[in-house]
């Protein structure tokens, strides 16, 4: 039986840390699905309007040869993500683990047999270090 594994991102200015991401994801699992954060999302949870327009991040990361499949992600609700995408492994960022949000998610998740796995955040390359770069330019 194939493990598919599931993880999201905005994906904007695309860095070696989402590299590093889908491919040790990749890696756990058989087929990787990659939800894409809607540019409405992001500016509701981050206010941050992303500098790369929606359907191009999506385009992106569609070409990543770790990625099997690219879903749009408007919410947050994983639950719901994982009705839709029935995936046994979900992967995020370790700055997560242990917050309140995440331990509550990896309770939930257990019930349905996934397992959350951490992996290690790119600290000397983010986004935001990029953002915070191009806008003194």
């Amino acid at each position: 039986m194939k493990k598919i594994g599931y993880t999201t991102g905005v994906f904007d200015l695309f860095h070696i840390g989402h590299l590093n991401v889908l491919k040790r994801a990749k890696l756990e699992c058989d087929f990787l699905i990659v939800g894409v954060t809607s540019d409405e999302l992001s500016m509701s949870a981050k206010n941050k309007k992303p500098v790369i327009p929606f359907q191009e991040r999506m385009e992106i990361v569609e070409a990543i040869k770790f990625v099997d499949e690219v879903v749009p992600q408007v919410n947050y609700d994983k639950e719901e993500a994982w009705n839709n995408l029935k995936f046994d492994m979900m992967f995020v960022g370790d700055d997560w683990k242990g917050t309140e949000k995440w331990n509550q998610i990896e309770k939930d998740f257990k019930e349905f047999g996934v397992e959350i796995m951490y992996f290690p955040y790119t600290s000397h390359t983010s986004s935001t270090i990029l953002r915070e770069v191009l806008s003194k330019i």
